[in-house]
């Protein structure tokens, strides 16, 4: 009795199954997502002293009004640096195992969501002063949250989705969701709320550093839920090797 082996090329099922499996493996490989992850988180720790040095705060009898201008300043060229970071990383780890990157349309959003950016921050701070929404009285929730969509926090978090989608990487998909809810939904009902007197030294007890920190706290949130999302991609792809 003999027994004859049978190679994939005469099973059809098998070798479009093999060639599946391949490509699923070839896109495992060509995953960078921590590196991206941790690129973001990088740029938003770093965003907390330009918007806190450049900040414009008046604060009167009747409370405090500011402008926050080192996020004009600052968040432009920093999103288009930490998308070329991303995508010359990309390209390398693709080259290096002899492959193709698809990183493109990421970094095309990635280079759009500063223009969008530049373009709403201009366009409010010319606007509003002599526009105030609402007439001025207490703004609803929907535009609070609109306005954390075009944020830098905000379009980090659809320039993910892109990358989710060009990867078919289900686990972004999931972790960029919860984000975006973070962003859109938590984010909104905590910022500008004054701080814990406990939480505040002593010489940042006034009006004007108290709004700071207020405006800051955001900004920590969102950049420690990219180091962790990093930290913890990485080690799921460690795992996987």
């Amino acid at each position: 009795m003999t027994t004859d082996s049978l190679s994939a090329g005469d099973d059809p099922h098998r070798l479009l199954s093999d060639v599946r499996d391949l490509a699923d493996r070839v896109r495992r490989d060509q995953r960078l997502t921590w590196v991206a992850l941790l690129v973001l988180a990088a740029v938003t720790f770093v965003a907390v002293p330009f918007d806190w040095l450049f900040m414009k705060v008046q604060c009167d009898g009747d409370g405090c009004s500011f402008a926050r201008r080192g996020m004009l300043y600052y968040w432009p060229p920093a999103l288009l640096l930490a998308y070329t970071a991303i995508a010359v990383s990309y390209v390398r780890a693709a080259r290096a195992r002899g492959l193709g990157a698809r990183v493109l349309p990421y970094a095309i959003t990635g280079a759009a969501t500063a223009v969008v950016l530049t373009a709403a921050y201009t366009a409010a701070a010319a606007y509003f002063p002599s526009h105030p929404p609402f007439g001025g009285g207490p703004m609803p929730f929907w535009w609070i949250a609109l306005d954390r969509l075009i944020a830098p926090w905000g379009l980090i978090g659809i320039a993910l989705l892109v990358l989710a989608r060009l990867e078919r990487n289900v686990a972004l998909l999931l972790f960029t969701l919860g984000y975006l809810a973070l962003v859109l939904l938590v984010l909104p009902t905590t910022e500008g709320m004054g701080l814990p007197d406990w939480m505040i030294p002593s010489f940042l007890s006034g009006a004007d550093s108290q709004l700071r920190l207020s405006m800051t706290s955001p900004q920590l949130v969102t950049g420690t839920v990219l180091l962790a999302g990093g930290i913890g991609f990485s080690q799921a792809r460690r795992r996987q090797r």
